[in-house]
């Protein structure tokens, strides 16, 4: 008799979706993908990458940030992406947000995982948006559940 298919849980597999919108991103340093759900329904997805009309990394070649060597959390006014939590709370209902969690999974150029952690500026998005939980991957693969107002 063949082995139970074994599904994945709910935490994985809205991680595993998070990262195939990820694969969307315009980011040359970094892809991330972030999806909304609420009741084990998607609300919203968004990936990190230049406002609509406006020039991608990937299509001009270009990287601000990784031109003048800046380390990952700062000078982000240098950057011309909008985070991928933020594109999934502009896409979303506002009504349908109050209460829901958010899934973040990054990576980096070369494949291994970056913190899914969001940045200041996003964890007040998210506060503002009335999500109830963040859920993303660690750069070890462990998965952080928390609150927006626990996020440091």
């Amino acid at each position: 008799m063949a082995e139970p298919q074994k599904r994945p849980e709910w935490h994985e597999y809205f991680l595993d979706i998070a990262k195939a919108v990820g694969r969307r991103s315009t980011c040359l340093r970094r892809r991330y993908g972030a999806i909304i759900v609420k009741d084990k329904i998607i609300i919203s997805t968004g990936y990190n990458g230049a406002p609509r009309g406006e020039a991608n990394c990937i299509d001009t070649g270009m990287c601000e940030r990784e031109r003048l060597h800046v380390p990952k959390g700062q000078n982000y006014e240098l950057c011309v992406a909008v985070h991928a939590e933020q594109n999934a709370i502009i896409n979303a209902d506002p009504d349908k947000m109050q209460g829901a969690t958010a899934y973040i999974v990054g990576y980096n150029a070369d494949g291994t995982l970056a913190s899914g952690k969001p940045c200041l500026l996003c964890r007040r998005m998210l506060r503002n948006a009335m999500l109830a939980k963040v859920i993303y991957l660690e750069t070890d693969g462990s998965i952080v559940e928390t609150t927006p107002e626990e996020i440091r």
